[in-house]
């Protein structure tokens, strides 16, 4: 009778957190009323035995849903981000779990690979940051986790001795005593964001583990739900971030448009009109003017690549591309400049609102450095594709070249050099002394490692 009273029990908490026993409810199965009607004792008792204690295991199963939905519940209210409210879940886990570890292990969909995130082992929290290279093998589990495909729909557990696992992995359960591993995937919608693990120092003969499974899986679907919610928080977050951004980068440009730029147009119109109708002036007087149209009109272009660096380059009206904005932006040049500008540009293909803003940001930089310092007899603009997927673009002058002192300085060629990381693209720019400087951009759909080089 000892074995029926165990077999009867279920699994009773001791902290308290996750109450999972209960009372089996009145009523008799079929089976047991079929039996009954035999007249078999044996049988009878047998029928008995099984009926109670398949009532035992649906209501332990049910006290564990229960009191894992109130303590989650208040869990999410009580801690203030993710990483604390996985902290406790865990520590909760591998508590009621009698369990030495419980792990995190979130799906990365870019790197389409598994990646350890967080661990409560033996008493302490760990994460990926600070575990450490060799306290426990998380990149070959990671690996196991990912490809076992059975592993994604049903919670698995592994043995200590259990051939699915890599042999690391093995040896390490094996120093540490850990006879069991389970592992619940994070599914929500049908769809796996990762697992929750839980090992286990022993595990009772028989069936005696099920309400260690039942109670990763309670906690693996409240797990998921916290995940995904976090997630979508944190999207909608970043989405109003970008939305205030691009909002008060627009207020900006607007601002510089309408004062700034158009005060400098009017300004270079004055000096201008005074220019033509001041042929008797004296030299000095006249060579003031022409210095002030110099500038007015150079700070004008400035205003005006200000405003087309604060908005998205490429325009927004329908059908303007990017060897559309290349022409518009070398016309508006040449209105502001006595410079000749040549340009050769092939009809490219669209390649997405964000590489195409980063490569007029280039064009428009190099374009200004061209006519602001290169004192060019003439600038020259070409841009074609590279094999039908790619681009290179270049912009020449026959100018007096980058001094060497000068080549990696100042705000503009940084910039360049930001923005051709930003998209992986290959930023090239040839100089010499009394030679002129050509840069060259050169980029292709996740081909080109980022480059940065500059020749004298």
């Amino acid at each position: 009778m000892a074995e029926e009273s165990d077999a009867l029990s279920g699994k009773n908490s001791t902290s308290g957190a996750v109450e999972t026993s209960g009372e089996c409810g009145g009523g008799i199965d079929e089976s047991v009323r079929r039996v009954l009607e035999s007249g078999d004792a044996e049988a009878l008792r047998s029928a008995l035995l099984k009926e109670a204690t398949g009532r035992r295991r649906a209501e332990c199963l049910a006290n564990i849903e229960t009191e894992i939905t109130k303590y989650t519940l208040d869990l999410l209210v009580r801690v203030p981000n993710l990483d604390a409210f996985f902290h406790a879940l865990l520590k909760t886990l591998a508590e009621e779990g009698e369990s030495h570890a419980a792990g995190v292990w979130l799906i990365n969909e870019e790197k389409q690979s598994c990646e350890f995130w967080m661990a409560h082992l033996y008493g302490e929290v760990f994460t990926a940051t600070n575990l450490g290279p060799t306290l426990f093998p998380r990149l070959a589990m990671a690996d196991l986790l990912f490809a076992h495909k059975p592993g994604w729909e049903q919670t698995i557990e592994y043995r200590s001795d259990d051939v699915r696992l890599p042999e690391i992995v093995r040896d390490f359960n094996s120093e540490q005593g850990l006879f069991s591993t389970v592992a619940a995937p994070l599914l929500l919608g049908g769809k796996n964001l990762g697992w929750i693990t839980l090992c286990a120092a022993e595990t009772p003969e028989g069936n005696g583990a099920w309400w260690r499974i039942a109670l990763v899986e309670s906690i693996a679907r409240h797990a998921a739900l916290a995940l995904h919610k976090s997630r979508l928080f944190e999207q909608k977050r970043a989405e109003e971030r970008r939305k205030a951004i691009l909002e008060e980068r627009n207020r900006i440009a607007r601002d510089i448009h309408d004062n700034l730029a158009q005060g400098f147009g009017a300004i270079l119109m004055q000096l201008q009109a005074a220019q033509r109708g001041g042929a008797q002036l004296p030299p000095s007087v006249a060579r003031s003017i022409d210095t002030a149209i110099e500038l007015a009109r150079s700070h004008m272009v400035e205003a005006r690549r200000s405003v087309g660096a604060l908005r998205p380059n490429v325009s927004d009206s329908e059908g303007e591309d990017l060897t559309k904005a290349i022409k518009r932006v070398a016309e508006l040049a040449r209105k502001t400049s006595d410079i000749p500008i040549d340009v050769h540009v092939e009809d490219l293909p669209r390649f997405g609102d964000g590489v195409e803003r980063e490569v007029m940001g280039i064009a428009q930089e190099a374009l200004t450095n061209a006519l602001r310092h290169a004192r060019a007899q003439r600038i020259t603009i070409r841009a074609s594709t590279v094999n039908s997927i790619g681009l290179r673009l270049s912009i020449a002058d026959d100018g007096r070249g980058i001094p060497r002192e000068r080549e990696s300085s100042g705000f503009g060629m940084t910039s360049m050099h930001e923005r051709a990381e930003r998209i992986g693209a290959s930023l090239t720019i040839v100089t010499a002394p009394r030679s002129g400087t050509e840069v060259v951009l050169a980029w292709e759909p996740a081909a080109l490692p980022t480059q940065v080089h500059a020749f004298n």
